[in-house]
């Protein structure tokens, strides 16, 4: 058995490895609420360098380097999927700030940290500069959720990431390309010619080839089930073409051609770029592996003290004066300007990225290239550490932490959805009422209850909606389909185990929907017009807490009409399902429906000995109108 490990691993072997350990890594980190990438990091080092069983250049052999660049090609398409007009357009003024101004101020300042402190020479600083403008969205997203940010800092450092990513990387593609040509010793002219034409031809490249695809969509040239098949493909034939023509102009052009898919304005864009996420999930989980187990520890003993000294400046230097300069004159709190400056963690492309283009520094001569994955490496795995830990504190000390309580975002108002909202209010419960008509929201402003009007699939919503506040999903207007619509929409980015949704009038008909339609349905099955009419005929919407003295089934024997609608547990809410019993424990709350008292009082609601909130809204039609 020591034998075949000495000799290195199949490359079926290696391909299965690989994929169990990024997926499990990000599975064991979900589940234990922990940064995926320092458990993709770890294993990636313990299987690699530390015991030796797998090194991806002895086991994948010649095909291991091609592997890297057509993955980083695939994840830099996608990056381009996410560069639409509208999300420039539409990000508020500091994030455009960050992006115009920011992320160019950040390459110089990284570039000079790395030229000047790290003593790398200036084409590796160059092009290693561009790469950390990257700040990694799939690492801040989980961070702003533990840290539970208000929501301006939040969507500010969201879209910082989402945008800077692939214009950092775009940054670094274009640098390289620079370098490379001026390595082959050219004069002046010829390399600019070159640098223009490689430029060029590329940006021709992905344009006509992004383009094209988005002709043959619109024109049904290509049927839907083949579509994404066909776009990966494309996109590989694309790299593959380019490359070969002009080399090293691959990567910029299948960017570019994301890019203009992604204001193609195609009806079929969520499915592709849903798809495409996957892959890049499967792709940026196994590259991080790969590059893990492919580290060379005596590359790092080279680097010394430079590599602390380099996360020290790009942390306590460079990352501050990014955010900080340019948004000078904004109209943003100064609290937030530092939060936002002291917040830069990088993620897993920034390393998928640096490996790759460090090896073709190292081809070009420039042998201080290969010390761009090592540093990238400690400079993520540092800035996961430092910001995962500090965010949190750093938030309540300057004021700036949300409500420390769990959410629910209710789409449809109704007399139904403001009666819940006040229960759970009184249970410490965040609520937003959502919907597309103002008039269906009077009565949730009246009682005072957070409100929006409009689309919540709309793009508005994305800037308005603060959707990370709100971990759990109810969607509950007056049209079904909508209803389902929105359900299903939302199910794969909010988890479909927390977007629930009331029953259809015919779901139990032959006109029921498929599983994978819509979300989870409430025990018991109940109806818009169902909920509604119990609030109308008297019903209450009432929270109670459970106690060591009062229990679960002392509230059964106190209610034995009421019907439970949820449980909120250790901070989570737990709507019930079908064929589930009521489970809750000590200092968890119940809301249920509780009949109308009758005129003799005999269905009275008993007192309880427990913590309790109630909510009565009467039908709309029985409320007095405003003065307004």
């Amino acid at each position: 058995m020591e034998s075949e490990i000495m000799q290195g691993l199949t490359p079926v072997q290696v391909v299965a490895l690989v994929g169990v350990l990024g997926v499990g890594a990000q599975w064991l980190a979900w589940r234990l609420r922990l940064p995926a990438i320092v458990l993709m990091l770890g294993v990636g080092l313990l299987v690699g360098p530390v015991m030796g069983l797998f090194l991806p250049e002895r086991d994948l052999g010649p095909i291991y380097r091609p592997l890297i660049s057509v993955a980083v090609a695939i994840i830099l398409f996608e990056g381009g999927l996410t560069l639409t007009q509208h999300r420039l357009g539409d990000a508020r003024g500091p994030v455009q700030r960050l992006v115009y101004l920011g992320a160019p101020l950040g390459w110089a300042l990284s570039t000079l940290v790395l030229w000047l402190a790290v003593g790398l020479s200036w084409q590796s600083s160059a092009v290693f500069g561009g790469v950390m403008v990257v700040t990694g969205p799939t690492v801040i997203a989980p961070m702003l959720r533990q840290a539970k940010l208000r929501a301006r800092p939040a969507q500010i450092l969201q879209w910082e990431a989402i945008l800077n990513d692939p214009l950092g990387v775009l940054i670094a593609v274009l640098l390289l390309e620079v370098v490379l040509v001026l390595e082959t010793g050219l004069s002046a002219g010829a390399a600019v010619w070159i640098i223009g034409s490689g430029i060029g031809f590329a940006a021709l490249a992905g344009w006509a080839a992004g383009a094209g695809m988005a002709l043959a969509f619109r024109r049904a040239m290509v049927p839907e089930y083949m579509k994404v098949p066909v776009l990966f493909v494309t996109v590989l034939a694309v790299f593959a073409a380019t490359d070969t023509v002009l080399h090293e102009t691959g990567l910029l052009a299948v960017t570019i051609m994301g890019m203009v898919l992604a204001n193609a304005k195609l009806s079929s864009y969520t499915e592709i770029h849903r798809f495409k996420e996957h892959a890049t999930i499967l792709l940026v989980s196994g590259v991080f592996v790969l590059m893990a187990a492919s580290l060379d520890f005596s590359t790092l003993n080279e680097l010394t003290w430079r590599a602390a000294l380099f996360v020290v400046l790009m942390v306590a230097l460079a990352r501050p004066l990014q955010v900080l300069l340019p948004l000078i004159g904004s109209d943003l709190p100064m609290k937030e300007r530092w939060l936002i400056a002291l917040t830069g963690p990088r993620g897993v492309v920034m390393v998928a990225v640096s490996g790759l283009f460090g090896d073709k520094l190292v081809q070009a001569g420039i042998d201080d290239g290969a010390a761009l994955a090592p540093l990238a490496f400690i400079i993520v795995l540092a800035t996961v550490i430092i910001h995962g830990f500090t965010l949190a504190p750093m938030a309540r000390r300057l004021g700036l932490s949300g409500p420390e309580r769990p959410a629910l975002l209710i789409v449809g108002g109704s007399p139904f959805a403001v009666a819940l909202a006040q229960a759970l209010e009184r249970a410490e419960v965040g609520t937003l009422i959502a919907d597309t008509n103002r008039q269906h929201l009077n009565n949730a402003r009246q009682a005072g209850i957070p409100t929006y009007h409009g689309d919540i699939l709309g793009e508005v919503a994305e800037h308005k909606v603060e959707f990370i506040a709100y971990p759990t999903v109810l969607v509950a207007s007056d049209n079904d389909a909508y209803n389902t619509l929105v359900a299903t929409d939302m199910g794969p980015d909010v988890g479909r185990e927390y977007v629930w949704q009331l029953s259809r009038v015919r779901e139990r008909s032959r006109h029921a929907l498929p599983a994978q339609l819509g979300g989870q349905r409430l025990h018991g099955g109940p109806t818009f017009d169902e909920v509604n009419q119990r609030i109308a005929d008297g019903w209450t919407l009432r929270s109670t807490r459970l106690t060591d003295e009062y229990s679960l089934d002392d509230w059964r024997q106190d209610r034995p009409d009421a019907v439970p609608l949820l449980t909120i547990s250790k901070g989570e809410l737990r709507f019930l399902q079908e064929n589930v019993p009521l489970s809750a424990q000590p200092e968890d709350w119940v809301t249920a429906f509780l009949p109308a008292k009758d005129k003799d009082g005999s269905n009275a609601v008993p007192a309880d000995v427990s913590a309790e909130a109630s909510a009565v809204v009467h039908d709309h039609r029985n409320t007095p109108k405003s003065g307004n």
